[in-house]
């Protein structure tokens, strides 16, 4: 993919186990918010690693999945300060996941997600 690309992705932040139950199914159906919620959070990558700091501290074994878009039912929905956030309207389909990283954290608890590991999802 091309650096233009990069920008057009768009990533979910989840736990480990659920992208492997996400795996032998082929889809992902979403977190315990997402369903509650009726759609499943994504984030672009300007907002992906303040997601992390503000709803994953202290978890661990969570990984960034970078999502191809195209054919998805995303809408961008006003949320945190007024920004326009990516809402899926249906269950993830494993396919379109472009890359799967797992997250480390530091001292603090604070998930790492870096500009490489944005980079690298296009790669």
């Amino acid at each position: 993919m091309e650096s233009d690309d990069a920008m057009k992705l768009v990533f979910k932040i989840c736990l480990y186990s659920e992208w492997q139950e996400a795996v032998n199914k082929g889809v992902y159906t979403g977190s315990a918010l997402d369903l509650r919620d009726g759609f499943i959070h994504l984030s672009s990558s300007d907002q992906v690693i303040e997601t992390a700091q503000l709803h994953f501290m202290n978890i661990s074994d969570l990984l960034l999945v970078a999502v191809d878009p195209a054919g998805l039912d995303i809408r961008y929905e006003e949320s945190r300060n007024g920004q326009m956030f990516p809402h899926l309207f249906s269950d993830l389909p494993v396919s379109a996941a472009v890359n799967v990283q797992p997250i480390s954290m530091d001292a603090d608890g604070v998930p790492i997600i870096t500009a490489d590991m944005l980079a690298a999802a296009s790669a």
